[in-house]
């Protein structure tokens, strides 16, 4: 009997299936990032707006992933392939991609010391209110991240994965074909990160 040739159809993925998935997302993502601007001056057309809100949605997310690991460092090695995927996708969208901050341990001053943390827990050129460049530790005491488990805070990220894929996902039938296109596929890369965020290592 012949196999289903869609990977869709497929029950119970396993994790590196997966990954290779999400992996080939992003390359379809990467080969298509043109987008129709039009000439100076004029009004973004539906679709560049449509491109501008995939991209700051996709920012969003890239930050939440750096609060999780900032706050969770034993996290950030598994998150860090997803983020990057993240942030990926907002260049595709035409966005800028901040870099990921260095994540390490938050260490405690010692006893009695009242100094700041030194600019060496500050990645080069941060201190923008945007939060993709901030100091590794300096979300992990005050972000929502901070007070979760790190299996909550990995929930968390798989349910904001999940929300994004279907809002991406439900706009396809309003834009035009290569951008329905990479919202497909972007859509896609998140369904499977959310699923490796929650069942991968079962």
């Amino acid at each position: 009997m012949p196999f289903p040739s869609s990977p869709r159809v497929l029950t119970g993925p396993r994790r590196r299936s997966l990954l290779a998935s999400a992996a080939g997302a992003a390359l379809l993502v990467g080969c298509s990032t043109g987008s129709d601007s039009g000439g100076a001056g004029e009004s973004p057309s539906p679709d560049e707006r449509v491109r501008a809100r995939a991209a700051r949605d996709s920012e969003e997310l890239a930050r939440r992933y750096d609060a999780v690991m900032a706050a969770h460092p034993a996290l950030a090695e598994r998150l860090r392939p997803l983020r990057a995927q993240v942030a990926a996708h907002v260049e595709a969208f035409g966005g800028t991609a901040k870099a990921s901050p260095g994540v390490t341990a938050p260490t405690a001053p010692p006893s009695g010391s009242t100094a700041a943390p030194t600019g060496s827990a500050t990645p080069e050129g941060s201190g923008s209110p945007d939060g993709s460049r901030a100091p590794a530790g300096a979300e992990a005491s005050g972000s929502p991240a901070a007070q979760q488990t790190a299996k909550s805070a990995l929930a968390g990220l798989a349910a904001a994965e999940r929300s994004l894929s279907d809002r991406r996902t439900a706009v396809l039938i309003q834009v035009p074909g290569e951008l329905a296109r990479l919202l497909a596929s972007v859509a896609a890369a998140g369904a499977a990160h959310a699923y490796l965020l929650t069942e991968g290592d079962k």
